[in-house]
């Protein structure tokens, strides 16, 4: 007898519920197919369904997406950062009480853990076969430890993991929100794996790829893409055949009602929340990227005095617009500054800082598109400081250049080591290369900039 069995997933939607009805119809009508046929499936979700940039989520803390997991029937799903870093401890702790689906993510733990975080879980299909889920994260640690969460490697952790699975288990699928390089490593060195759903870095095959015996699966960001592999046993040899991977185009598709109606109370209810009023203002307050104003000014201000820093920076490109004179509401915030992005403070020398003062002087840096690091602008746009000054040269053919920056009225030095309270975005990648590389880096955790920015609308 030759079984067939079908894992449908999704991954980094990052709540662009804009795609969610078309991937419900899809899945509605592929279950409806597999039923009939009387053949075994599972639902998965590979973490950073979530994503405080979209007002829904930031008003309910990722509660609709739960229910949108739970009405498209949902069998196991994974952790992404987006649910792990953006929550206080609490709210996630209380996020996954009512789901009903598994959630599986075995490198995350706490001193007060969840009851329905596992380590694993085990599927079983008609026929009886086992198929086990494994989940694991991006390692982020200093994100995680100030939340209160404990985030081991997960490579050490997948090793525990195959180990502690009951020996029949008949196939081993992880799901991992660690990126490609991550997956091609446990491709490479772990047998037992079977088939590895990827995220976290965005990547997409479109096509079965088969790495060392393992496939290899992703479907991309945003919806865009749904996956499915097509698993077949075949019971009269014991053995399973090649595991085939498929992904669907949801712009193909038609929207489920059911879903919209539901999405769309939703963000009534979300508009309703962030209308609360923050402050009033007597006069509008601008932005503008390229030029620094007294609203950037004021918020990179705030941002060192709140975290006791030397010298703070914020680049322009952080605040997408300004504020209308009259009643500013939490929905004026969170449309003018979504980024998911924290307060942190970097040890950098003075040496440090002029460089990192002269890069972003360049039109590169200031036109920069940035995608990703939590940013959810259109470009860097110039650097804002506060706690220094910058002295420039008369301007020639060159354009401006730098003289020299100081510090209380003194000269900064080049080999004395400043606290810098920037935006945590800069810690990562190449965005700025002196603070990504700085030994001593603190997080300021769950505070996300647009906290602060509240503060700074006070004082207008």
């Amino acid at each position: 007898m030759l079984e067939q069995i079908s894992l449908f997933f999704t991954s980094d939607l990052h709540s662009h519920f804009e795609s969610w009805p078309k991937a419900v119809r899809f899945l509605n009508g592929k279950t409806e197919e597999k039923k009939k046929m009387n053949q075994s499936y599972f639902i998965l979700d590979n973490g950073d369904h979530l994503d405080r940039v979209n007002p829904i989520t930031e008003a309910t803390k990722g509660k609709v997406n739960v229910n949108l997991l739970n009405d498209a029937n949902y069998d196991v799903i994974n952790l992404g950062n987006n649910e792990g870093v953006t929550l206080k401890q609490s709210e996630l702790m209380q996020l996954y009480e009512n789901a009903q689906f598994d959630v599986t993510c075995a490198n995350l733990s706490s001193q007060h853990h969840p009851e329905w975080l596992k380590s694993h879980t085990i599927k079983q299909t008609t026929s009886g076969l086992t198929i086990g889920f494994i989940g694991l994260t991006a390692p982020f640690a200093p994100f995680y430890e100030p939340l209160g969460w404990s985030v081991s490697d997960p490579l050490v952790e997948l090793e525990n993991q195959l180990n502690a699975l009951p020996e029949h288990v008949d196939l081993v699928v992880v799901l991992s929100h660690l990126g490609i390089d991550f997956d091609e490593k446990i491709a490479d060195q772990f047998e037992k794996v079977d088939i590895i759903i990827g995220g976290h870095t965005h990547h997409l095959f479109q096509d079965t790829h088969i790495r060392n015996k393992t496939l290899l699966a992703a479907v991309g960001k945003f919806g865009r893409y749904i996956g499915e592999i097509q698993l077949k046993y075949d019971h009269s040899k014991s053995r399973w055949l090649m595991p085939e991977s498929i992904v669907s185009d949801l712009s193909e598709f038609e929207n489920d009602q059911k879903t919209e109606t539901t999405l769309l109370k939703a963000k009534e209810e979300a508009n309703h929340y962030l209308s609360h009023q923050v402050t009033y203002l007597s006069e509008p307050l601008t932005i503008d990227w390229y030029e620094e104003t007294p609203l950037i000014k004021s918020l990179t201000k705030t941002l060192r005095k709140w975290t006791g820093a030397d010298i703070s920076m914020l680049n322009a490109g952080i605040l997408l617009d300004g504020f209308d004179a009259g009643v500013v509401t939490e929905a004026d915030i969170h449309r003018n500054c979504p980024h998911p992005i924290n307060p942190c403070v970097v040890n950098v020398t003075g040496r440090e800082i002029i460089e990192i003062v002269r890069a972003g002087m360049t039109e590169e840096f200031i036109n920069l598109k940035v995608k990703g690091y939590g940013f959810r602008g259109e470009i860097m746009g110039q650097l804002v400081y506060d706690g220094i000054e910058l002295h420039f040269r008369d301007q020639n053919a060159e354009g401006i250049s730098l003289d020299k920056v100081t510090i209380n009225q003194q000269e900064i030095s080049n080999d004395q080591v400043y606290k810098l309270a920037t935006a945590d975005m800069f810690t990562f990648g190449h965005l700025s290369p002196q603070i990504s590389r700085a030994v001593s880096k603190q997080f300021f955790m769950p505070e996300f900039i647009r906290d602060l920015l509240k503060d700074t609308l006070q004082t207008f």
